[in-house]
Parts: C-alpha cells; structure tokens; sequence
C-alpha cells in the first residue's frame, strides 16, 4: 500500500473544481482548500508505486487548472 499527500497550486478561484474533480479519482481519499503556500491538499492511497505515481502524474497533474504540485509520498515501516 501507498500513500502520501499531493499539495496542488491552482488557478485563482479554481478550488471547488479541483475539489470536485478530485472527488472522482478512487485513489483521492481526502481532499481539502489550504491556505498558504498550496491551494488544496490531496491524500493519496494506492495499491502499489506504479498506481501511486499513475494517480498523480496522469489524474491529478492533468486537471485543468492545477497550476503545480508537490507531492510527499510517505513510506511505511514493517514493525519487526
């Protein structure tokens, strides 16, 4: 399992659409407006890198309107 965040920069005013865009995109758990450096934060969870990496680069970096993003993959640790 994959998760991380993916902070998205959009253009001025475009955050509904983003959010609602977002909302269709299974691997989207979590979406929400930010205020700061980034418009709106995504969580992200996929079954696998390569579904992780599919996500951001062909589903959310592709939206109309997303300016730019950041994304912070977080990686789990097995307790031994």
């Amino acid at each position: 399992m994959e998760k991380g965040f993916v902070l998205i920069n959009c253009e001025l005013g475009a955050e509904d659409y983003i959010i609602e865009e977002l909302k269709l995109i299974p691997q989207v758990k979590n979406a929400n407006v930010t205020f700061g450096a980034y418009d709106v934060v995504a969580e992200v969870q996929a079954k696998n890198s390569q579904e992780f990496d599919q996500t951001v680069s062909q589903k959310i970096r592709t939206l109309s309107q997303v300016v730019s993003t950041m994304t912070l993959k977080a990686t789990t640790q097995e307790s031994k």
